[in-house]
């Protein structure tokens, strides 16, 4: 079903002519909850005449939810036809990342929703559950369960992107730096400083991270994160011309 769509409330913004733009927030592993936005999105895209059919996913594609390595098998090769694809880092893919050059970092992790990611690549979590894991052995078997693909995309998510007058990230921005000139830890974890500033950042980020009952819309910025994993309800923010609609997986 369609969510909310209070188009008087969106800030003035334009994508390119010919650009369609759907920006996806966090999945945190709800296959079946991105299967349903992305069949709702095919059908909707069939409506529009678009020279160009764009998905941004703004991050958090692992932990909380059932199933991480079936999202991202998804996002590799399910992707329907006829869509250009980014996909964005999020800070429990960096999580991850830096698990497996760390070990010692798999505590917190865990605090994150890692269970559920090692899971679903067919680590055996009993002794997690039980509070007796060899990190470094639990590492080393994570690293060999992730598929080659799978590696590939880790390693390839990218920051940040730019259409039109919209800058796609997963956390935000830290106000007053340039676009351009972004820590990377700010684009993936950044929370307050963003959220609550008043700041013009010079395009209107479109970000997940926080989680929101329902899509926030400010003068500066749309937040797309209203909580998959518990809510059930997965959101997409369409951008076409100077026009923008919400669409979603109906909630629990």
């Amino acid at each position: 079903m369609e969510g909310p769509d209070p188009v008087s409330a969106f800030p003035a913004a334009f994508v390119p002519p010919g650009d369609l733009v759907y920006a996806v927030g966090d999945i945190h592993g709800s296959i079946a909850l991105l299967d349903r936005l992305l069949a709702t999105i095919v059908r909707d895209a069939g409506t529009i005449d678009a020279a160009t059919r764009t998905l941004v996913f703004v991050g958090d594609y692992i932990d909380r939810g059932p199933d991480s390595a079936g999202v991202v098998e998804r996002l590799i090769s399910g992707i329907p036809e006829g869509f250009r694809t980014v996909c964005l880092k999020g800070n429990h893919e960096m999580m991850m990342l830096d698990y497996l050059e760390r070990p010692e970092l798999l505590d917190h992790w865990l605090m994150n929703g890692a269970q559920e990611t090692l899971a679903s690549y067919g680590i055996d979590v009993h002794d997690i559950e039980q509070g007796d894991v060899d990190k470094a052995k639990c590492r080393d078997s994570l690293r060999a369960a992730i598929p080659e693909t799978h590696r590939d995309f880790f390693s390839s998510l990218r920051l940040s992107e730019t259409i039109g007058d919209y800058f796609f990230v997963h956390a935000g921005v830290r106000p007053g730096a340039p676009l351009d000139e972004q820590r990377p830890e700010d684009l993936v974890w950044i929370r307050e400083e963003f959220l609550n500033s008043s700041a013009t950042f010079g395009k209107i980020v479109v970000h997940g991270h926080t989680p929101v009952d329902a899509p926030e819309i400010r003068p500066n910025r749309i937040g797309i994160d209203t909580k998959a994993w518990l809510s059930g309800r997965l959101t997409a923010l369409r951008l076409y011309g100077d026009t923008q609609k919400f669409l979603a997986t109906g909630g629990a």
